[in-house]
């Protein structure tokens, strides 16, 4: 219990710069003298990065142990952090943001995933997967109340960002020493400590697994509901210029609709999808059909500013389905019964697909906007979300009947005939403290 309290903390303050866009985002602009386009050059950046991070780097997954791929990262994300807060150089921001994804992505993030998963049996997936988010919307209140009250002590200055990613650097690099006495040593192969074997496995591992179409699926569920998720910065942009909110509500709605909804509808994701849409599969197929609704309730809601509650509102139901499905959308993995020993890689991979959108949505959505300005621009960045909305749960709805199938079944025969042509015998690890 203390391992995975552990990794909730190092999943959360490892993406503070994340977790303060989303209700910092005018400051930040602000703070960092850019547009709205060069902001999404910015995460495009750190998405392409990270993504080519992910499928590099996914072999080691299962090769290393947590405590070398999440503590040491851990530290040198926070170093970069602390200077984030200091320039308003937009080459140094560029130079920042690819070290950010080396440290805070590439292996570091699909290591934490994977502990996660390796920490409970397939059958709680949804639910340890909802924990995780839920318990890093909590500790992102946390923060972005801090940050808040930084912004409204110092005169609403933007000095206040700028200590706040300092002390999110100093509470990093704390996490990753602890991590490094706390997280386990070994990984959860059945060739033990010889190295020629060790990569072996992980290779027909990687091998077999990836060729699942299960697997594929669900990166390409994920990726739909990423894609959307990749329009929540801007729905602050959007109360700001089309109902021409003042800075401090727009706040405090980022907030709540951020950690509220995580806290909230993150938190018991997995066991509402368990009890009422059969799995992690169904809960994202009714999120995405959710999605489809609200958006187009958004293409048609005027721009007069009488309506901005009613804006809000959808918004805030937009934030509340992107959280629910964000809880769910790496556990099918476990669901379709991956063994744990070969999750990592798995999950490293399909992480490159959830996480495409990171490599060009924000640029896309941010040059839409700056190119049609007001309402016009807007309308077009959630037209296109029905149509992503609608894609996904298609997809979504043909990974869930596969599942249902006997893809577990199917999984465990394939890892019976890879066992004996590697002649390997005997239980895999379980991921237990050191």
């Amino acid at each position: 219990m203390l391992n995975f309290a552990l990794l909730v903390m190092c999943a959360q303050f490892a993406f503070s710069v994340l977790a303060m866009r989303g209700a910092f985002l005018p400051q930040m602009l602000e703070l960092w003298q850019i547009s709205k386009t060069q902001f999404g050059l910015l995460m495009s950046i750190y998405g392409v990065v990270h993504n080519v991070l992910y499928v590099a780097l996914a072999w080691a997954q299962d090769r290393f142990s947590p405590r070398v791929l999440i503590s040491a990262n851990l530290v040198l994300g926070g170093v970069t952090t602390f200077f984030l807060g200091t320039t308003s150089d937009f080459a140094t921001l560029c130079f920042l943001f690819v070290m950010l994804a080396v440290w805070c992505e590439g292996a570091f993030w699909p290591a934490v995933l994977a502990s996660v998963r390796k920490s409970t049996p397939d059958s709680n997936q949804g639910k340890i997967f909802g924990l995780l988010e839920g318990g890093r919307g909590s500790i992102e209140l946390l923060q972005n109340a801090g940050t808040v009250a930084l912004y409204a002590a110092l005169g609403y200055s933007l000095m206040g960002l700028e200590i706040a990613f300092m002390v999110n650097a100093v509470i990093m690099i704390f996490l990753g020493v602890a991590a490094w006495f706390r997280l386990p040593a070994d990984t959860l192969l059945k060739s033990g400590p010889d190295s020629k074997k060790a990569n072996r496995e992980v290779r027909a591992g990687m091998f077999a697994t990836l060729s699942l179409p299960e697997v594929w699926l669900a990166g390409v569920t994920g990726f739909t509901v990423y894609l959307a998720y990749t329009t929540m910065p801007f729905f602050l942009t959007f109360l700001n210029e089309v109902y021409a909110l003042p800075a401090l509500a727009i706040t405090i709605f980022g907030i709540a609709s951020t950690s509220g909804g995580r806290i909230s509808i993150a938190l018991p994701a997995g066991f509402i999808a368990d009890r009422f849409f059969g799995g992690p599969s169904g809960g994202m197929r009714f999120g995405l059909c959710v999605v489809a609704v609200l958006c187009g309730a958004m293409v048609l809601m005027p721009g007069d500013a009488a309506y901005y509650p009613f804006a809000m509102l959808l918004l805030i139901g937009l934030a509340f389905a992107f959280f629910f499905m964000r809880a769910l959308y790496f556990a099918p993995f476990g669901e379709m019964g991956l063994p744990p020993r070969f999750s990592g890689s798995v999950i490293a991979v399909a992480s490159f697909v959830i996480y495409l959108p990171s490599s060009f949505a924000y640029v896309m959505w941010g040059s839409i906007l700056d190119a049609k300005p007001g309402a016009q621009g807007y309308n077009l960045m959630f037209g296109v979300l029905v149509a992503v909305a609608v894609a996904g749960a298609i997809v979504a709805t043909v990974l869930k009947r596969r599942i249902d199938g006997g893809a577990s079944d199917r999984i465990a025969a394939r890892m019976q005939a890879l066992d004996a042509t590697l002649e390997l015998a005997g239980e895999e690890g379980t991921m237990t403290p050191p």
